[in-house]
């Protein structure tokens, strides 16, 4: 459950992409975005715009199932494009989207990519908060600007991974990755400024709760925007791990399986 107003999704839409723009109104658009390796920043605006345009349709258009997402996955055309032409559209798609979800409200039904498959709007609010967000937080490491988040913000996304978490996708067996599930396996994500989480692998998918763990496994500590950063498998030198840190690694990357940069 999140805490956070479905009218505070809406704006915070707009207002981090317009933060997002901040970070590179000056920037080289063919620079390497390090933390999403393979793409520069240009590429990186391509595809945060094509998430806020895909979402926008499935919300205005009440889709029943999944719609063709090719600005989302394959951001490359047009590479030539610059930031005086970007800018612009990425502020008008997020612009956008957030009218289109105002006039839905929170409580339409359209497809998302959730266990559920079908849910309320408003989880189309929030998805695109935090996916705007982090990769906020990739342009501001390209443009070697700041990156800051509202503690609120903050935490709210790190509950929404830690949700993500529990989706099937994310832990069933895979030939390609070791399994996730088993016996003494809990994770412990504390953040210094915000509060704890326990991630319990032990049982047939993945639980979590507000708390601490004592004995975990593994430990994550640090500030809460960067515990969101470590989640997400940015940069960060703020968070401090302990314990199995293999395990800390497998299950970040199988939290995060969809809408997440490719590992070219």
């Amino acid at each position: 459950m999140t805490s956070l107003s479905f009218e505070r999704y809406c704006d915070e839409i707009v207002s981090q992409t317009e933060r997002l723009t901040t970070h590179v109104r000056d920037a080289d658009m063919t620079a390497s975005v390090l933390s999403c390796p393979g793409w520069n920043l240009g590429r990186l605006l391509r595809h945060v715009g094509g998430d806020h345009r895909w979402a926008e349709e499935i919300v205005r258009t009440r889709a029943a199932g999944p719609i063709p997402d090719e600005l989302v996955n394959d951001p490359t055309a047009n590479a030539d494009e610059d930031a005086s032409f970007l800018i612009p559209w990425l502020v008008e798609g997020a612009a956008r989207l957030s009218s289109t979800l105002r006039a839905a409200g929170a409580d339409a039904l359209a497809w998302n990519p959730s266990a559920d498959r079908s849910a309320p709007v408003a989880f189309w609010a929030r998805r695109m908060t935090y996916e705007t967000a982090v990769h906020r937080a990739d342009a501001a490491l390209t443009a070697g600007t700041g990156f800051a988040l509202d503690r609120d913000l903050a935490v709210d996304a790190v509950r929404e991974w830690l949700e993500y978490s529990t989706f099937p996708e994310a832990f069933e067996p895979r030939p390609d990755l070791p399994d996730l599930l088993g016996p003494d396996r809990t994770l412990h994500f504390d953040a210094t400024d915000a509060g704890e989480w326990l991630v319990d692998l032990t049982g047939e998918r993945p639980v979590w709760r507000s708390g601490a763990g004592g004995g975990a496994t593994a430990i994550a500590r640090g500030p809460v925007t960067d515990l969101l950063l470590y989640v997400y498998k940015r940069p960060t030198t703020a968070v401090e791990t302990k314990g199995d840190t293999a395990l800390l690694d497998l299950w970040r990357t199988r939290a995060g399986f969809w809408l997440e940069a490719p590992e070219d």
